[in-house]
């Protein structure tokens, strides 16, 4: 099956490129509210599944013991950006565990908000591993790992205990069996597993409908869910997308971005999950079609709101000199 073309980029009036891909929207069930493309490939959700991979976290008693509240918990399901605020606080999140930077094993990167790099590199310092990404992620699993008494040395192999949690949360809620042999290897060092778009749909679903795997389990995820929403800047950063989509609707919207063109959420209020893909991988484009499906979704019920999100789904392009040159515009699916 050949993916629909959903993203177009403009020029001067005329379409210069075009990103095809595939979405779904789907119930609790796994019932197809609403899709385009191939939602049965198996796909790589990357960051995007944050929050399930957060699960054990909540499930072990580990947030608890070490008192993480909503901050925490929605760094914990960050690709942030590396602003001072992020670092500080997955700094704090090892301190509670009686660990540091040293025990993270995500490897290290430049921030993405420019003017921290900048302000880093001025200042003739190297980033280190709280600027990465995914520090709030793993920071979680090294709770995990510290208070179920188990080694945090070589916490992201697929063979440790905390990502054979990790794999078997994920595999429940997708509903697909995930072979520790056959992942590949993220960003961040940690196992990825591919399955349905349909099944990562329905894994948000299952969880803001409270329906569809164990009580616990749902509990842990609305938990989750529910600080990200709270905190959407802590979960991101400043103008990222996930920030602005869950700003526009407080309490009301779940998105979360991941690698390579892709973005899973959640509408708790109607009970559905939505997860996408860009067969190209391209960001750009996978916000614009977030944002629409979300415009979609909330035309019927709060038209305003609607508004707010078909906006978001065209971004002006702009040259070096400020000037307009076209967009990027989500198609009408």
């Amino acid at each position: 099956m050949e993916n629909p073309i959903v993203v177009e980029v403009t020029r001067g009036g005329r379409v210069e490129s075009r990103h095809r891909g595939a979405f779904a929207v789907v119930d609790a069930k796994g019932r197809a509210v609403h899709a385009a493309g191939d939602i049965e490939a198996p796909v790589f959700p990357r960051s995007a599944v944050k929050v399930l991979q957060a699960l054990p976290l909540i499930e072990s008693g580990a947030a608890d013991r070490f008192g993480l509240g909503a901050r925490e918990l929605s760094l914990i399901c960050a690709s942030h950006s590396g602003e001072e605020g992020h670092v500080a606080l997955a700094s704090d999140i090892l301190a509670k565990a009686g660990l540091g930077e040293g025990d993270l094993e995500c490897g290290c990167h430049w921030p993405f908000a420019g003017a921290v790099a900048r302000r880093i590199a001025g200042e003739g310092r190297e980033p280190n591993q709280l600027h990465n990404n995914c520090s709030g992620k793993h920071s979680g699993f090294l709770c995990t790992a510290v208070h179920l008494g188990e080694a945090t040395r070589g916490y992201v192999g697929a063979r440790h205990p905390v990502q054979e949690r990790v794999r078997a949360a994920l595999a429940d809620l997708t509903g697909t069996a995930l072979d520790p042999e056959e992942a590949g290897i993220d960003g961040c060092s940690i196992p990825t597993y591919a399955a349905p778009l349909r099944g990562f749909a329905q894994a948000f679903a299952r969880i803001v409908a409270d329906e569809g795997a164990a009580p616990e389990r749902l509990a842990a995820g609305r938990r989750l869910i529910e600080a990200c929403m709270a905190e959407p800047w802590y979960m991101a950063g400043t103008r990222r997308a996930c920030t602005l989509l869950m700003e526009a609707a407080p309490g009301r919207v779940f998105a979360k971005t991941g690698a390579e063109g892709v973005f899973c959420g959640a509408v708790p209020e109607l009970g559905l999950g939505f997860a996408l893909k860009i067969e190209d991988g391209a960001t750009r484009a996978a916000e614009a079609l977030t944002a629409s499906l979300l415009a979609r979704l909330f035309e019927p019920h709060d038209p305003a709101l609607a508004a707010i999100y078909a906006e978001q789904s065209r971004a002006g392009l702009r040259n070096w000199k400020k000037t307009e040159t076209g967009e990027v515009r989500a198609m009408a699916l």
